[in-house]
């Protein structure tokens, strides 16, 4: 390998004094095409050195990304199961009123079944015929009257109390299948997350020192990854609590926790492209994931100095420079925006101290919140995006205009 790449040095070195000479004195056109050649070789070399990495080292990357996928549906389930249990514990206290209801109606009626079997064989006839006049008559055919209408309608408030209490009997029934189905799979997940885990440890045993390295820092990506996860899930999980505790008893928002992971129209969005005076052309992926594991698109600029713009407004959850012993590494300088609702932005290998932003301010969508670089886990100068609702990666593309 050390050859191949001493060999490579020498023909780009080679072409430079080529190109460079044309500057000095006429070159001929069998000496541009013997340098276009040496190029083309020497980057089709390139390539082949892409494609000699080991296969253990391509077994981690496979591995890695399905690491992430399984920890983030085990964090989906785990924000499943925690609204079930919510929701069946609501479930349970209103059976409990309801039950407590049902049971009250029913000690009335019994009550009234009592008084009228103590009453004996007096019938409302022989009550209404007892009366003294016929003001009295009116009277207590009223009385009657209203009697009746009261215990119909006590009869069927106690059998239309029963079918609720029955639904509700029901739908903690359903909620708690439900929350076994989502353990069950949380259980299975975390079988295959553990079942990765052990492979891709067999399979970093069998890797160089050097690849070793590469993997201990691609690693520590993903950690920075799941810890901004994490972070965006939490206040996501926050803001719907405080929205849920602001409508208590709207049936309208008893579900809200429910609804994160997508939205109905990403092209309604509203979002503005991230990078002022680019647009869809300048993405370089055009399709998402352009390679497992990685979370976003990349917007390739290759000229250091374009400036990057809030997709839309909201608050700055993160600006921080990634940075260890002196060197940038992971994200570099990056930046995160909330948006409300469980949407956030993320903006990463910014340019050197180019933040222009801080935590918890609030920003305007298009303002100008860091200039693009690539510091950190980046080759060339380009801006990577992501768009995470809930804490969970999403496909970028359909937010854009």
């Amino acid at each position: 390998m050390k050859k191949l790449g001493i060999k490579i040095i020498g023909v780009i070195i080679a072409v430079v004094i080529l190109l460079q000479g044309t500057t000095t004195f006429a070159t001929t056109q069998s000496q541009l095409n013997a340098a276009e050649k040496k190029v083309n070789e020497a980057k089709e070399e390139l390539k082949e050195i892409g494609t000699e990495k080991s296969a253990a080292q391509k077994q981690v990357e496979e591995l890695t990304g399905q690491i992430s996928e399984y920890e983030i549906q085990i964090r989906a389930l785990d924000d499943s199961i925690k609204e079930l249990n919510q929701k069946i514990s609501q479930e349970e206290e209103n059976l409990k009123k309801i039950q407590e209801d049902y049971t009250k109606q029913e000690e009335l009626l019994e009550a009234r079944l009592v008084a009228t079997y103590e009453a004996g064989e007096t019938s409302y006839l022989d009550f209404i015929l007892s009366s003294s006049s016929i003001t009295d008559l009116i009277s207590n055919y009223y009385l009657v009257s209203e009697i009746a209408t009261s215990d119909t309608e006590l009869l069927e408030k106690i059998e239309k109390q029963k079918k609720t209490v029955e639904e509700a009997k029901q739908s903690l029934e359903n909620s708690k299948k439900e929350l076994d189905t989502s353990k069950a799979s949380k259980q299975s997940v975390a079988t295959q997350l553990q079942d990765s885990k052990n492979q891709k440890n067999a399979q970093v045993a069998k890797l160089t020192e050097e690849e070793k390295k590469t993997q201990a820092e691609l690693d520590q990506f993903e950690k920075d990854k799941n810890e901004i996860r994490e972070e965006l899930r939490r206040e996501a999980l926050r803001q719907q609590q405080a929205a849920a505790a602001a409508n208590k008893g709207n049936s309208s928002s008893s579900g809200s926790g429910s609804t994160g992971g997508t939205i109905s129209n990403p092209s309604a969005s509203g979002f503005v492209f991230p990078v002022a005076g680019l647009g869809k052309g300048n993405i370089r992926n055009k399709t998402y994931p352009s390679y497992r594991g990685h979370t976003g698109i990349d917007i390739n600029i290759n000229v250091v100095g374009k400036t990057i713009v809030a997709a839309k407004g909201g608050t700055v959850q993160r600006s921080q420079a990634y940075i260890r012993n002196g060197q940038y590494y992971s994200y570099g300088e990056c930046i995160v925006i909330n948006h409300g609702g469980g949407v956030a932005t993320l903006y990463a290998h910014g340019l050197a101290g180019s933040r222009r932003v801080t935590v918890g301010q609030t920003v305007q969508q298009g303002q100008a919140i860091m200039t693009v670089g690539s510091t950190g886990n980046s080759t060339g100068a380009h801006l990577h995006f992501e768009v995470l609702i809930n804490g969970n990666p999403v496909n970028p593309l359909p937010y854009l205009p």
